[in-house]
């Protein structure tokens, strides 16, 4: 089937909350590779969207796009009803008309990656105050009593002055999720968080973002956990050779998809 056959009509739960995130018709080419062609996808307040599909379907350069660490080549992104401003490049791609919306746009979204990206020189305590002492002006003590509760939060309030050299990969991820929820975003986006975690380690930071989704806080995650997206998300996504192929509430995709290529790739992942 082709991305335009589950929509949004089939969120009806949903749509009294405001759109936090918008895409529509999005393109991002790198030279000659193709890699997204015409995603559009949305994730309303509240909602948890799981973004699935095989390798090289252009899972995290969506994510990416979002956020502002990729440029689109064409289309629309809107956050929280803001769409970011594109000028032509020259070279028939496009880039951020204002950075200082980018910026602006980005204190908003919450960003946890497939590596976790700590600050090897900072306690983790310090990685956490960083961004919004020095960057969104936040008082120091404010900051710092807002980093203790949410180290707290990720069962993580042993460690605020241990450096991430001295932390498990689980660790260091719950710590990179308080890390990104201390700027207080809209929307956190969640690119692949248990990827580069040994087995053992991947339930501790499942929990975490699970315990999110219960407070009903607005994510977008990028996923190969099909159990978790089933049991947690609102809503997803399979994305299948940079094309939207499938997407629907968990209970359709998982229990009764209709896309053979979804059938074949669930098959596959179990």
């Amino acid at each position: 089937m082709s991305g335009a056959a589950a929509s949004t009509a089939d969120r009806p739960a949903a749509d009294e909350a405001a759109e936090a995130i918008h895409i529509e018709n999005l393109h991002k080419k790198f030279g000659a590779l193709h890699v997204l062609k015409g995603v559009s996808v949305s994730a309303r307040d509240g909602e948890v969207v799981a973004i699935i599909g095989g390798s090289g379907s252009g899972k995290s350069t969506l994510l990416r796009c979002i956020n502002c660490l990729e440029n689109p080549t064409s289309g629309i992104i809107r956050v929280n009803g803001e769409e970011i401003r594109l000028k032509p490049d020259g070279h028939g791609g496009a880039v951020p008309a204002d950075r200082r919306q980018i910026e602006r746009i980005r204190t908003r979204l919450g960003m946890v990656f497939q590596s976790f990206n700590l600050w090897s020189h900072m306690t983790l305590l310090e990685n956490v105050i960083e961004v919004p002492v020095h960057v969104l002006g936040i008082r120091r003590a404010e900051a710092v009593a807002t980093a203790e509760r949410l180290l707290e939060r990720v069962g993580l309030a042993d460690k605020r002055d241990v450096y991430p050299a001295f932390m498990s990969g689980g660790q260091q991820q719950r710590g990179a999720i308080a890390r990104a929820l201390a700027i207080q975003p809209r929307v956190m986006l969640f690119d692949e968080p248990t990827s580069a975690l040994d087995p053992e380690l991947v339930g501790e930071v499942l929990k975490v973002i699970a315990d999110l989704a219960k407070e009903g806080r607005t994510m977008v995650l990028v996923t190969h956990e099909m159990k978790f997206a089933r049991q947690v998300a609102t809503h997803v996504v399979y994305l299948y050779n940079g094309q939207v192929e499938e997407e629907g509430p968990p209970e359709q995709l998982f229990g009764d998809p209709r896309s053979e290529r979804l059938k074949q790739f669930l098959r596959n992942v179990h």
